[in-house]
Order: C-alpha cells, then sequence, then structure tokens
C-alpha cells in the first residue's frame, strides 16, 4: 500500500502542489501538515509511522519534507526499514524497494556516520596535545577518508546479509582482498562461513 507523507513549513505556503503528486502517484492514505522541519514533534508524521505495516511504501515529494537533518533522515528511513517499509522520494528518484535504492540508504547512512566522526574529531580540543604526549585517540589510521567511507558501506551490506560477499563488491567495485580489509578495519570478524537471507534453494 502506498503512503504519501506532504509537509510545508508555514501556514502560507500550499500543500496542493505535493498533494496532487502523491495522489497521482497512487497513494491510498495522505498524511499532511504544515509546520516547520525544526520541530521536534510533527504529529502528522508520527501518526503516520504509528500506522504502517510490512509491505507499505511511504511516498514523499522529496527527501527535506521526510527530514529535518542529514541524521533525521538516516534515523527515519531506518526505522521504516525495520518495519519493512519503503521510501520512494520522486523528486529525488529514490526508491528503497530496489537494489539501487538500498544502496543509496546505505550512502545516506554511511554519510550520517562520516559527518558524526568529523565532528567529534573537531570538538576533542585536547587531542592534539594528548597525540604529542604519546596517548592514542582520534580515527584508526590506516585507511583515507573515502575508503573508511566505503567501507562503513561494505560493513552494512555485510551485516544485512542480503548481498552475496561478490555481489557487495561488485556494487562498490573494489576486490574481495579490499572488502575484507575493510570489515577487519571496522572490528567485524570475518571467516565464519554464511548464507544470504535471499541466495537461492540448491535443488535436491
Amino acid at each position: 500500500m502506498k503512503i504519501g507523507y506532504a509537509r510545508v513549513s508555514t501556514k502560507e505556503q500550499n500543500l496542493s502542489l505535493q498533494l496532487d503528486t502523491l495522489e497521482k502517484e497512487g497513494c491510498e492514505q495522505i498524511f499532511h501538515e504544515k509546520i516547520t522541519g525544526s520541530k521536534t514533534k510533527r504529529p502528522e508524521l508520527d501518526n503516520m509511522l504509528s500506522n504502517l505495516r510490512k509491505g507499505d511504501v511511504v511516498v514523499i515529494w522529496k527527501l527535506d519534507r521526510l527530514g529535518r537533518s542529514l541524521k533525521d533522515l538516516v534515523n527515519l528511513m531506518t526505522q521504516l526499514q525495520n518495519k519493512g517499509v519503503g521510501l520512494l522520494s520522486l523528486n529525488d528518484h529514490i526508491n528503497t524497494t530496489t537494489p539501487t535504492g538500498k544502496l543509496t540508504f546505505h550512502l545516506f547512512a554511511a554519510l550520517a556516520e562520516f559527518e558524526r566522526d568529523i565532528i567529534s574529531e573537531r570538538t576533542q580540543a585536547g587531542l592534539v596535545a594528548a597525540r604529542a604526549r604519546g596517548r592514542k585517540g582520534g580515527r584508526p589510521k590506516g585507511l583515507s577518508q573515502k575508503a573508511e567511507h566505503t567501507a562503513i558501506i561494505a560493513q552494512r551490506l555485510y551485516e544485512e546479509e542480503n548481498l552475496s560477499v561478490q555481489q557487495i563488491c561488485d556494487q562498490l567495485s573494489i576486490a574481495k582482498r579490499t572488502f575484507y580489509k575493510y570489515l577487519r578495519h571496522r572490528g567485524v570478524k570475518v571467516g565464519t562461513p554464511r548464507v544470504t537471507k535471499n541466495a537461492p534453494k540448491q535443488r535436491r
């Protein structure tokens, strides 16, 4: 079932464009509200989340209608994923019910984690002095920022168990050796054989 969510920031703004588009997309139910994205409480959004069922797809006009920030957006997308609910953002061309859309979600999650790491490092005012005294701290050495970003996505895809190792490597355009290096860097235990959730059953 497609369920729409629309939001504008002020009473002066019009919801008509979003509502018309969501109806044309085939949404059977639409939740909407006029409230600024900076507000912590959004009653209609909370109402929609509490009524979602596995297999539903939330349809929005644009990602910024749903999340206040990258962190908030990832948290909401994680809630949907845990409920077995997909997300379709019409103007961003994102559909998490497809393999490409799922990869996009992991990309957002990795960016949010990467952002938190950067903020954490910048706020540790005594880090440089501590290193000078021989103490350990900060990001583990060994990977560039780009590789660290890819490692986060690799870990998430691996732990989700929907793709084989080879499929993950193909998605991220990395070699298996690099993939396992990234997992070890992230502290993930490797070496135990696993069966992916979507692996085809063998015929007897």
